[in-house]
């Protein structure tokens, strides 16, 4: 049974950096597809940012350039680096697998940008 857990998450100050981490097991890390999604309370999940089993990564315009996905397939963990944090990143972060149409979640970690 595949499981996703996420952690890192916190209240942090904006302009602040926070790394998330979401160690999988249950299944061969290194051929699926990982990513990033968060939801802010009153709004749809949304993209956030991806890597694929090769490495290629995808952001969203309103984080590109301040977050950084990356992953380590000998640890089966992806990471989230988040800078330069604003108000407006403030959501839960579920990290998400998939590949071949067969997609898992994580239960989400909350992410607080507030003075």
């Amino acid at each position: 049974q595949v499981q996703l857990v996420e952690s890192g998450g916190g209240l942090v100050q904006p302009g602040g950096s926070l790394r998330l981490s979401c160690a999988a097991s249950g299944s061969v890390f290194s051929m699926y597809q990982m990513g990033w999604y968060r939801q802010a309370p009153g709004k749809e999940r949304e993209l956030v940012a991806i890597i694929a089993s090769v490495g290629s990564q995808t952001y969203a315009d309103s984080v590109k350039g301040r977050f950084t996905i990356s992953r380590d397939n000998s640890k089966a963990t992806v990471y989230l680096q988040m800078n330069s944090l604003k108000p407006e990143d403030t959501a839960v972060y579920y990290c998400h697998q998939y590949l071949g149409g067969m997609d898992y979640w994580g239960k989400g970690t909350l992410v607080t940008v507030s003075l």
